[in-house]
């Protein structure tokens, strides 16, 4: 009988080792663990969108990095989170206001450098600066890549992706994102490409580098609606359909307001839809044909109120302060619907809902079921998903008990 306990617990104590590394359930659309995508790279570390920020993040663990792409005079994909470079490059400090154009983008009157305006060769001459009042500490989190601050290609992206996945035996996916498709389509004619080159520059690439499958480590993503619906006549790699609003309000419904109202292609086409249309039940279905998920900002999936109340204690109410109610039930009703939910963006300096710990913050999501969230700080990311995904202490004792049951039951078939 001794024999039989001693093992049990040593089984029970070789389980509760191994479950920081291996979950129990997710309750994610397939069960797997979510993933953590690096929002522009490590962008809480790095300037944005830089070989330096996207290998910090893969060197704190991350399963994706996030090009979002525009593009250039000469039809090359570059990695920037505007057409509009002014903010995220020293661009003013090199060409002179001449090179500056007003154009409309997404339906607003915009004076800025548009990378359309710029060959490749003249982006290279630029260096991309830290966004967001963040300062940058070299000193720490060292990569190979820090000295390098110019704008990478998708190319550069791409190659730095597949060298990582070699170097760490692990798989890093890509998850680029078209931005501003409609714009970038009146730009691209009048450059004398075709409507849709930036698709399908983007998929030409894409299946030159990994095929056309949908088991290729890279989702697609997009807050417009045709050119996704468009992509899937034209690739089976994934797709997800992004999904904006302007803010929250006190009450914890959404706040649409033009140009964060609707997709932006919808809107030039005289349509009604909005992004809160796309995460209903009718949206959801809709969106299903076409896409393998939704990407919703986070106040789409969790529903907090500002009751006035000073949770943190601070002597000041704001959104980390909000009362936390729970689930609206957009990340079950888009698994219902066969939909991957990956949300955003989560942030050590801001954004926390409901939330003043942003490890908390992501746990609770992790813990609703989400399939993967985007965030700026990787390494918060990758310790969120540890901790949740180890049992609460009284699972340890629900196992152990489990463990035990087992054993008496094999002491009573064996008659002791």
């Amino acid at each position: 009988m001794k024999t039989i306990v001693a093992t049990t617990l040593a089984a029970a104590a070789a389980i509760a080792c191994a479950l920081p590394a291996q979950a129990s359930t997710w309750n994610t659309l397939d069960g797997a663990a979510p993933i953590v995508i690096a929002h522009r790279g490590a962008s809480g570390y790095r300037p944005e969108h830089t070989l330096a920020s996207y290998a910090l993040a893969i060197q704190m663990g991350a399963n994706y990095i996030e090009p979002d792409l525009v593009m250039t005079r000469d039809g090359h994909l570059i990695a920037r989170h505007e057409p509009v470079l002014d903010g995220t490059t020293n661009v003013a400090s090199v060409f002179d206001a001449s090179r500056k154009t007003t154009r409309m983008l997404d339906g607003v009157s915009t004076t800025a450098y548009f990378a359309d305006t710029f060959t490749l060769a003249e982006i290279k001459t630029l260096s991309a600066v830290q966004t967001r009042g963040r300062t940058v500490d070299y000193g720490s989190h060292i990569t190979r890549y820090d000295s390098d601050r110019s704008i990478p290609t998708l190319d550069e992206v791409i190659a730095l992706a597949k060298a990582q996945s070699t170097a760490t035996g692990r798989t890093i996916g890509i998850y680029p994102e078209l931005k501003h498709s409609t714009y970038t389509s009146q730009q691209a004619q009048a450059l004398g490409f075709s409507a849709t080159y930036f698709e399908d520059k983007l998929v030409s690439t894409l299946h030159a580098a990994y095929g056309n499958s949908a088991n290729a480590p890279v989702f697609i993503q997009s807050f417009e609606v045709n050119n996704l619906q468009y992509l899937n006549t034209r690739t089976d790699i994934k797709l997800v359909q992004l999904v904006d609003a302007d803010d929250v309000r006190a009450d914890g419904s959404m706040s649409l307001v033009a140009p964060y109202d609707r997709p932006y292609d919808q809107a030039a086409r005289g349509r009604t839809v909005t992004f809160a249309d796309l995460v209903s039940d009718v949206g959801l279905r809709m969106v299903a044909t076409y896409a393998d998920g939704i990407g919703p900002w986070k106040p789409y999936l969790v529903k907090t109120v500002d009751d006035g109340i000073d949770r943190t204690g601070d002597g000041v109410v704001n959104i980390n302060d909000r009362l936390v109610v729970g689930s609206t039930g957009v990340i079950e009703a888009a698994h219902a619907a066969g939909l991957l939910v990956h949300t955003w963006t989560f942030r050590n300096d801001a954004s926390g809902y409901g939330f003043a710990d942003p490890q908390a913050e992501m746990q609770y999501y992790y813990s609703l079921g989400v399939d993967g969230l985007f965030t700026d700080f990787t390494d918060t990311g990758v310790a969120a998903l540890a901790a949740a995904a180890v049992p609460e202490p009284g699972t340890y004792a629900l196992m152990l008990g489990g463990l035990l049951a087992v054993g008496a039951a094999a002491r009573r078939r064996r008659g002791g």
